[in-house]
């Protein structure tokens, strides 16, 4: 007769869960490389893009005029007149060359008292733009009254600039990777060395391990969210305009989102080779297609739906809406109902799935 073995003490079975939390920090602290890539990574990303992207005042277009042609002085001083505009003088073929190289946006080449001819790159935005403001110059040295009186009034809102784009899709990104990494490496590293098999013969209960897993991504994701996020806030002025709770609970929905997703590609691989091939396969196509660094709106109508469904771009829309626009819950109903399909899916999914050995 086979005996019925006798329940697991409760001070065993916290004692377990604790260690196993602990070892997950241990893990991961001792690895320079996933710290990096958790905090520092991010922190370099947003500091590169915010200052290439900056606000900066208007830029000044070069264009040349050929010095031969007839009315060049006259040309010289109406595009002088043009604050975006720096004219110079240029022998005809000094002008081709420095028009071949890009060193001028536009080459103007005045052909009587009342035609001008205009050369310049249309694949080139500056060089556009310079056609632009070039023709107006002359236009109105020429004579031409504009009909209705325009004022202009400047302004710089924050939550229009790039860096205010950026950092939510930076901080969704840096959820997807530290979570499916986190958890995918994890566990495959402890199957190939065999530690899985050792784990399941003591009297822990399996569910603990797993467990483990959440509770110490829970209790990192404070950090690396308040890291990322304190970064924009205090170093960019990034707004946010929506409730830090709502952010929290984003953050936390998304964060389980990703590492249920990390632990479905981690149920069955054996080796880190697999399971490296299988979560570029999952997250290559939100790094592409989920407006991390630009909007998802600009692909194919077609396509949409589908870029939609995925938990990075509902995790960065969710995010950006939150922090940019200040909506409030029933704004980001449909993208927490996104991140919460996919967690239980891919958990119940993984949990079908999981093999110890």
């Amino acid at each position: 007769m086979t005996e019925t073995p006798a329940p697991r003490p409760r001070a065993l079975s916290e004692h377990s869960l604790a260690q196993l939390t602990l070892v997950r920090y241990r893990e991961f602290l001792r690895e320079p490389e996933a710290v990096f890539w958790v905090f520092v990574f991010p922190i370099l990303l947003a500091a590169g893009l915010g200052i290439a992207f900056k606000n900066r005042p208007q830029e000044v277009l070069k264009v040349g005029i050929v010095a031969q042609a007839p009315g060049a002085a006259a040309a010289l001083h109406a595009l002088e007149r043009e604050k975006a505009l720096a004219p110079e003088m240029l022998t005809d073929t000094t002008a081709a060359r420095a028009l071949g190289t890009g060193a001028i946006a536009l080459l103007v080449i005045p052909e009587a008292t009342d035609r001008v001819l205009f050369r310049y790159d249309d694949t080139r935005p500056e060089s556009r733009t310079a056609r632009l403001l070039a023709d107006n110059a002359l236009q109105r040295a020429a004579g031409r009254v504009d009909p209705a009186a325009v004022r202009e009034n400047i302004v710089s809102e924050r939550g229009s600039r790039y860096i205010d784009f950026v950092i939510p899709g930076l901080l969704g990104m840096n959820l997807m990777g530290s979570g499916i990494w986190g958890i995918g490496f994890g566990i495959v590293d402890a199957r190939k060395k065999r530690l899985l098999k050792r784990l399941i013969a003591t009297p822990m209960p399996r569910a603990q391990y797993l467990l483990s897993f959440i509770l110490s991504r829970l209790t990192m994701l404070i950090i690396e969210v308040a890291t990322l996020l304190g970064f924009g806030l205090f170093v960019f002025d990034v707004p946010m305009r929506g409730s830090f709770t709502q952010l929290f609970v984003i953050c936390l929905l998304a964060s389980l989102a990703f590492s249920a997703l990390g632990l479905l590609i981690a149920s069955r691989v054996r080796t880190m080779e697999g399971a490296s091939g299988l979560m570029n396969l999952v997250m290559l196509p939100m790094w592409v297609f989920s407006g991390v660094f630009f909007a998802w709106t600009r692909y194919p109508t077609s396509i949409q739906p589908f870029i939609r469904a995925l938990p990075l771009t509902a995790a960065n829309d969710a995010l950006r809406a939150t922090m940019l626009q200040g909506a409030g819950w029933g704004g980001v109903a449909g993208q927490i109902g996104i991140l919460a399909a996919w967690l239980v899916l891919c958990f119940v999914a993984a949990l079908r799935l999981f093999r110890w050995k």
